[in-house]
């Protein structure tokens, strides 16, 4: 079970501040845990010891910054059943994604221990024309300067772990605000953050409400903001941010492509499409929402992933045999059900799920969905995917690029040509081949394009975000 209460961590010290934010077991709807919450004073003075950290880890070497993050490696190993059931408790996810999820999150902090000693420069040849001859330029990577990190509910653990660890990896203090209904991974990843030898103000973790954390967003001390969570808020956030960089990692609208080309295949790819559609209740920016497959086996597919969708389990996250837990409230349920509705209306037809009650919303297939309505237009984080038929592969490519989103696609082929042509022409910013487009490994480039985001994430590639290159240049003989 989960601590009656949790500090927030300010300057990598644990304070109990209060206990104002209540945490729910989203599957009872009773309230699990309190958290401390951060006022708009705390997360100033986070601010403050952030750039006051900054001499000290421009010193704190690359293999000290590994050894922190393989502490963490370690300590979530040996944590990890309470670090599972914490987030079954706290986000409702079934408690095999949420094992899922705390393997993700330790092998996203051994890529950044296995990255923290690998931030190379390079020499760059000057001697371009003869005003050059005997200068010499090097390039470095540095540190941004202090970074704010605002994540959201739905991967509480791994998506925290993608600002976090390569920000260590990077040399870069931070202050981090998780989401206020799941907060409770990010304060245990505090914790034993606060075991290391990581220099004052390196870190803070503070949970805050929205509406008091501008700071976040504002500061100027702030060198780079990185934000995880809706398309509204993400591209409201960026105007307010000012001169620093940002990253944003939005919402999706994802599509699978399923070729005609299948043959005795479709058990796999309707496999796979139940996974990606319905997985931890659909809450995941690149679930698959849109289904389109090919004439030729449509039939044969819709009756396999009907079927299939009919088995999967509803019921309580903390039960094994539990494939699709609640969603994260009442109201997003709500809120589904009504796009839903809309789209029936509109004529679409429910094939397989459809029920709702509380925030337990059925995994749920329908077809002859309306391309205006808003299930089909907008991201339905929820447990609902639309298939819909098509007869030409460059008319479906369209199909797919025809949304405001870009996260990632998915196409089940077996033409390498298919193959390529997706990927010259889906305006995505992955196309995933023979797999759903929820696939994601923690060290591969991730993330949009429009109205999905901007910037990438992995490790790496984090880390080249929160690093500036520095050029010396040095002249031979003077």
């Amino acid at each position: 079970m989960l601590q009656k209460t949790y500090p927030y961590y300010l300057a990598n010290q644990a304070v109990a501040a209060n206990t104002d934010l209540e945490v729910t077991d989203k599957f009872s709807g009773e309230v699990a845990t309190r958290v401390a919450m951060a006022d708009a004073a705390a997360i100033d003075k986070a601010i403050g010891y952030a750039v006051d950290a900054m001499p000290a880890l421009r010193v704190f070497a690359p293999f000290k910054r590994q050894a922190v993050l393989e502490h963490c490696v370690k300590r979530f190993r040996e944590r990890y059943d309470e670090l599972a059931l914490a987030l079954c408790i706290e986000a409702g996810k079934p408690i095999n994604d949420s094992k899922g999820e705390v393997t993700r999150l330790i092998d996203t902090f051994k890529v950044a221990a296995e990255e923290s000693v690998r931030i190379d420069g390079e020499i760059v040849n000057l001697e371009i024309s003869p005003r050059a001859k005997g200068y010499h330029g090097y390039v470095k990577r540095v540190p941004i300067g202090p970074c704010s990190f605002i994540s959201p509910f739905n991967f509480p653990l791994n998506l925290t772990a993608h600002k976090v660890a390569p920000a260590i990896a990077a040399g870069v203090p931070f202050v981090l605000k998780p989401a206020s209904r799941t907060p409770v991974g990010a304060l245990i990843m505090g914790e034993i953050l606060a075991e290391t030898d990581l220099p004052k103000g390196a870190f803070s973790i503070l949970p805050a409400h929205r509406d008091g954390a501008d700071l976040f967003t504002t500061d100027e001390r702030f060198k780079l903001l990185s934000f995880t969570g809706s398309p509204a808020v993400g591209w409201e956030l960026k105007k307010k941010a000012g001169k620093k960089k940002v990253i944003l990692e939005l919402g999706g609208n994802a599509a699978a492509i399923v070729d005609g080309d299948q043959g005795g295949k479709l058990d796999y790819v309707v496999d796979r499409l139940a996974f990606g559609a319905f997985y931890q209740s659909g809450q995941s920016c690149i679930g698959v929402q849109r289904i389109l497959v090919h004439a030729k086996v449509y039939d044969a597919l819709r009756d396999k992933l009907i079927a299939k969708t009919k088995s999967l389990v509803m019921g309580d996250p903390r039960d094994e045999k539990t494939f699709v837990g609640p969603m994260i409230s009442e109201s997003e349920s709500r809120r589904l059900a009504g796009w839903m509705e809309s789209a029936v209306a509109a004529g679409a037809k429910i094939v397989a799920g459809g029920k709702v009650e509380g925030a337990m919303f059925e995994a749920t297939l329908l077809e002859d969905v309306e391309r205006g309505t808003d299930l089909y237009r907008k991201e339905a984080f929820g447990p609902v995917a639309i298939l819909e038929r098509f007869d030409d592969f460059d008319a479906a490519l369209a199909t797919v690029n025809d949304s405001d989103f870009g996260l990632q696609a998915g196409v089940f082929t077996d033409s390498l040509a298919h193959a390529h042509r997706a990927w010259d022409v889906l305006e995505v910013g992955g196309v995933v081949i023979n797999d759903v487009p929820s696939f994601r490994v923690d060290n591969m480039p991730y993330g949009g394009v429009k109205d999905s985001g901007l910037g990438r994430e992995g490790v790496r590639y984090a880390i080249e975000d929160m690093t500036e290159m520095r050029l010396m240049v040095m002249r031979e003989t003077w």
